[in-house]
Formats: structure tokens, sequence, C-alpha cells
């Protein structure tokens, strides 16, 4: 048993290590690609870096509707979707300034606003997803990454956003590197001029990413449950959300500290649609019988949807960016919403 428990707190740790260095690798691949190819580093955090920082909640509902455990899948995606906005989004914002641009304000925003609707509807009436209704969400996710790839071929082509031009005098070559470190750092920036070399790092990132994410949520279940006590709703509204939104929360903390703003924003806006049209679409004809929805489920999706108001209202100021007054705010609510749900758990076993 202390033999275990030793080996889940160093997975943990392990896990938490492959996600920060996962998401440095991921985020320098995903920015360099970005410029390189003169696309916007929104459309590429609302598209690739979005789909593939989803992957940790694609795994969890795939296997649950597997195993017909898809009471879960609802959870999971409102849960995740909450701690996107108000957690992550919030910490991104508080860090740095997040600029918006005018076709993230009047497109992706209230995209996701009608989604959000779309989903609470379709749950409410009849409370189950049946395969067709998943059919409607996947089409719509299809149509929406159709429009941000012809969005993207658009910037490229007209060049919109020029590649940053690195001069000779820029590369340090005047001075050698003394030390095996120093060599090895200057070698990495000058690789990241290659565009097979971007690609590899973000393609590693995301492994280390999302396998990190996988060992975070496995060894903090066995912790909180097994060694701790915790009650397993508990775990389920906490470590499971949490866990499966870290490779976002990394992923945009680290690119707002590194000021690519553009994949901050829309790594969590692609991300949160990803979630409600391709996942909620894919739990549905996975799971059979349909995809439950409870009252929780209900609960949670209007949540989310207030959630995403809050940020398509943050952005409309006079500096059309979510500030870091607007980040308190999300920071807060989500302590609300948490305090409310843990004080229901409570009234719930009390009595």
């Amino acid at each position: 048993m202390a033999g275990t428990a030793v080996l889940k707190v160093f997975l943990l740790l392990l896990g938490f290590v492959l996600l920060v260095k996962g998401a440095d690798f991921f985020v320098d691949g995903a920015s360099g690609i970005a410029k390189k190819f003169k696309v916007s580093t929104f459309i590429i955090g609302v598209t690739v870096v979005a789909l593939g920082t989803s992957a940790p909640e694609m795994a969890v509902t795939v296997i649950s509707a597997v195993k017909g455990e898809s009471g879960i899948i609802v959870g999971n995606i409102t849960g995740s979707n909450i701690i996107n906005i108000l957690l992550i989004l919030g910490v991104s914002a508080v860090i740095c300034k997040l600029p918006v641009d005018k076709s993230t304000r009047i497109i992706d925003i209230p995209v996701l606003i009608f989604i959000g609707a779309l989903f609470v509807v379709l749950g409410f009436f009849g409370g189950t997803f049946e395969w067709w209704e998943g059919l409607i969400l996947l089409v719509l996710y299809a149509a929406y990454m159709a429009y941000n790839i012809v969005l993207a071929l658009r910037q490229s082509k007209v060049g919109l956003e020029q590649a940053t031009a690195v001069s000779v005098s820029e590369r340090e070559i005047a001075e050698e590197p003394q030390n095996w470190y120093a060599k090895l750092k200057s070698g990495y920036k000058n690789l990241k001029d290659k565009v097979w070399f971007l690609i590899i790092i973000s393609v590693a990132g995301l492994g280390m990413v999302v396998g990190g994410a996988e060992l975070v949520v496995d060894s903090a279940k066995y912790i909180a449950q097994d060694l701790i006590g915790i009650p397993a709703e508990i775990v389920a509204l906490t470590v499971v959300a949490f866990g499966t939104s870290l490779p976002e929360l990394v992923t945009s903390v680290t690119a707002a500290r590194k000021g690519d703003v553009g994949i901050a924003t829309g790594n969590i806006i692609g991300s949160n649609i990803a979630n409600i049209l391709f996942i909620g679409g894919l739990g549905a004809i996975c799971s059979k019988g349909g995809l439950p929805f409870t009252t929780e489920g209900l609960v949670s999706g209007i949540v989310g949807l207030a959630a995403a108001l809050i940020v398509f209202a943050s952005c409309w100021g006079k500096n059309k960016s979510i500030g870091r007054i607007a980040g308190i705010v999300m920071l807060i609510c989500l302590v609300a919403y948490y305090g409310f749900i843990f004080a229901n758990l409570y009234a719930f076993h009390l009595y």
C-alpha cells in the first residue's frame, strides 16, 4: 500500500512536469508554424491547439460510452467548459491583457454562446441526446472547422500577419556558447526556424501534454479516493473535470506568459466549441440508448453558457480585450460555483 502511494505521488509529479514542458514545446511549435505560414495564431489556437488539448475529454467520452458509463459524459463536457473559461481564461487574463479581434467578437464567441444554448435546449427537451442529435452537433462542428480553414487560407494568401524576420545579428553568433546547456539552447533556437522541427515539437509537446494529463488524473483520483477518502462525487466534480482541462490550462497560461495571446484565447474558445459539438456529438453517437442529460447537466450547462456571456461582455469594452478585472470576476464566479456544488453535496449527504 505504501509503495503504491509513493508510486502514485511520483506519477503525479511526473505528470505535472510533462504538462509544463509539453506545453512549452507545443506553444513554440504552433506559434512558429503560424508565423511561417502567415496564419493568425488565433486560428491555430481555435483549430489545431484546441482539438489537440481536448484529447483527454475525447478519450474519457469514448471510453465511458463504450463501457456504458455515459452518465459522466455531459458532466465532463460542461464541467470542463466552465473550468476552461472561469479558471483558465481568468488566470490568463490576470497574467496579461488578452486582446480580442473583431472576427472573434462577432463570429467565434457568438458561435460558442449559440451552441451552448443549443446544447442545453436539446438536452432539456427529452432528457437524452439521441444519435441524430449527436450527428447534428458533428455537422455543425465540421462547418465551423471548414470556416476556420477557409479563413486561414485567406489570411495566408493575403499575408494579414507577417512572419517574424530574424536577422543574422539576432542569432547571437558573435559569442560562442561556453557550456553544454547554452549550446543546447542556442541549437534549439536555430532549429525553430525549420518547419519540420516545428511540426516535431508540436506533436511531441501535444503527446507530453495529453500523457501528463492522464497521469495527473489517474494519480489524483487514487490519492483522493483510496488514500484520503474523499467522496467519489467530489472527485468527479473536481479532479476529473479539472484534470481533463489541464492541457488547456497549461497551454493557455504558457501562451499568455510568452505573449502568444492569440493561442491563449483561441485555445479556450476552440476547445469549448470542440467539447460541445465534437465530443458531445461523438458521445451521443457512441452511447447505447443515447446520452443522458440530468438535472446536474442542465445546471452546469447553464453556468457554462453564462460563462461564455461573461467573455462576450468583457471583450466589448474600450480596449476590446479581456482584462485583469474580467479575469478576477471569472475566478470569483468559479469559486462561487464550486461553493454551491459542495454545499449541495454536503446537504445531500447530511440528509
